[in-house]
């Protein structure tokens, strides 16, 4: 049963989103894992005070009319400026984003190329790259979003990107302790609670969730908050700056509304030469496969560059306020 407070609709002009949104009161929980990926150690008590969070992913409809609204343009738009990206091939100076393609068979797993390609032209009304299109795809969360484009239409609706912890504590919907948005078993009876890849990634999608890509928002039940797609479907973004792993605490005291580290510290130490920011993005997506990436778990991350977006990766925002009459 869920026990957020209340569901509303956000405010604002006409042309703003109308997502129902759930109050989430706050409490204590323990964020992060020991037993999985060594980012998400150590599992630590965090508290969060209470905030109102979208019930569902922005979905294309939703950023269209923010879009249409702010005449906004996306990162995935602009072709990249070439001194910011300096040693950078000519050719690929173009505007586009990360593309998911299937490879024909087994692959060396460690090579991420053997699976993404930079798409020139994929952004997200074009989510494949030209010629393909949202059309029919209005409850479809919406993709190639950068870190900036997703501040921009938090900020437009009113609205802020949740912290790590706010995001964590959400998904896991009231369960303390459990693996999934749902409980222990990943498939209970066997019925797939979220849309990830089933199969051997990245070459065979056996689709016994029903979907190839990504889904309409609420096609997977909620949580025990009444959250949908928590888990898999897309990866979302948050405003913490991402290391790779928890921070260690210093004191006695448990973290309340924890920030996360500073910008400096979210720099890629593999790629010294590169100083581009990585935000943490929880929660998995369509691509997630035991295979391959167990991250379709509340306590899971990973970390992105700002200026990246990529056709698994969107977002959803927070209000922090608490409901009248508290």
């Amino acid at each position: 049963m869920s026990i957020a407070r209340k569901v509303r609709r956000s405010g604002g002009p006409k042309t703003r989103p109308k997502s129902e949104m759930v109050f989430v009161p706050g409490g204590e929980f323990t964020m992060g894992s020991d037993r999985h990926y060594e980012e998400e150690k150590p599992a630590h008590r965090v508290k969060v005070d209470g905030f109102w969070i979208d019930q569902t992913l922005v979905t294309n409809a939703e950023f269209a009319r923010f879009v249409k609204d702010t005449r906004y343009t996306t990162f995935a738009e602009i072709a990249p400026d070439p001194k910011d990206y300096p040693g950078a091939l000519p050719h690929m100076l173009r505007a586009g984003s990360l593309v998911f393609v299937k490879s024909q068979g087994p692959v060396d797993l460690t090579n991420w190329s053997n699976w993404w390609t930079f798409g020139f032209g994929a952004d997200w009304r074009h989510p494949y790259g030209p010629g393909s299109a949202i059309k029919g795809l209005d409850d479809y969360p919406v993709v190639h979003i950068s870190y900036r484009d997703a501040e921009a239409y938090a900020k437009w609706a009113g609205k802020e990107l949740p912290t790590e912890a706010e995001w964590e504590f959400a998904a896991r919907g009231g369960l303390e302790g459990k693996e999934f948005a749902w409980g222990d078993v990943f498939e209970p009876n066997g019925k797939p609670m979220a849309n990830t890849w089933q199969g051997e990634f990245p070459w065979q999608n056996l689709l016994k969730d029903g979907y190839e890509g990504t889904s309409p928002v609420r096609t997977f039940p909620p949580n025990g908050y009444g959250l949908y797609d928590m888990i898999g479907n897309v990866w979302e973004w948050t405003t913490d700056w991402y290391v790779g792993t928890h921070t260690q605490q210093k004191s006695c005291c448990m973290p309340v509304n924890p920030r996360g580290p500073r910008e400096e510290e979210s720099y890629d130490p593999c790629n010294p030469t590169i100083r581009i920011p990585r935000k943490v993005i929880k929660g998995g997506s369509h691509l997630c496969a035991p295979s391959y990436c167990r991250r379709y778990r509340p306590a899971a991350r990973h970390a992105e560059p700002i200026d990246t977006s990529t056709c698994h990766l969107g977002f959803r925002c927070i209000r922090r306020e608490r409901p009248s009459g508290h």
